[in-house]
């Protein structure tokens, strides 16, 4: 993904949606939109504008946000003050990706744009993928709710970070024979590299049709 990735901001309180627009804007990657204070704009505007993501406050002046969720032909994280578990579930059952209480840090929402950023990557518009690509999208999407505490690296996965140091992407194998293990053990070791943001994957489709994940160092600026 080349260009930005897109997100309206729906709030009725405007300097909660500039906040919120300026935390956007604070993350590489992704580019805040005007954002609009009633659901009826929230409609408009993702037909218009064709967000990649919509973050969605649950009180709005003319509608619930949970009732216009649905409508929204974009992914869509909640952000609201409504902290009740029937709320929540509600969100999700709707087709949010998400839920965020207020108020919250700069850093909880980065966390999840982030982790939205992988979630695209490992399934862009108009590839097939594989259940295991499933799996570690959801994974890599779910993981951001809460934050993980950093931990030492192993040997093997030191070895795995510096033979992707080139900025290249590749190949499971390339990893492998490079670190001296078995392409299985590579295999493990970048997928769990992705799951924690660290490695950035790319598929790539030969004349067979099925596609080829290569890896490289994620872009930690």
């Amino acid at each position: 993904m080349s260009e930005d990735l897109q997100v309206l901001i729906v709030d009725d309180d405007f300097h909660v949606a500039n906040l919120h627009a300026t935390y956007v804007d604070s993350v590489p990657g992704f580019s805040a939109l005007p954002p609009v204070g009633t659901a009826e704009q929230a409609r408009r505007t993702t037909r218009s504008q064709q967000p990649d993501l919509v973050l969605l406050d649950v009180y709005l002046p003319d509608a619930c946000g949970l009732d216009v969720l649905p409508s929204l032909d974009s992914d869509v994280l909640v952000l609201s003050a409504a902290a009740d578990a029937s709320t929540v579930r509600q969100a999700l059952r709707r087709g949010a990706i998400g839920y965020l209480i207020k108020p919250f840090a700069a850093e909880d929402l980065t966390r999840r744009l982030r982790a939205y950023t992988r979630y695209r990557r490992l399934l862009p518009d108009q590839h097939t993928v594989d259940q295991d690509t499933v799996e570690r999208a959801l994974r890599a999407l779910y993981q951001a709710q809460s934050p993980t505490a950093t931990r030492a690296r192993s040997a093997t996965e030191t070895a795995v970070l510096e033979a992707l140091e080139s900025g290249e992407h590749q190949s499971t194998m390339a990893v492998a024979r490079s670190v001296g293990v078995s392409r299985a053990t590579a295999q493990r070791y970048l997928s769990a590299l992705v799951d924690d943001g660290a490695v950035s994957i790319q598929l790539r489709y030969g004349s067979t049709g099925r596609p080829e994940h290569r890896y490289r160092l994620a872009d930690r600026s």
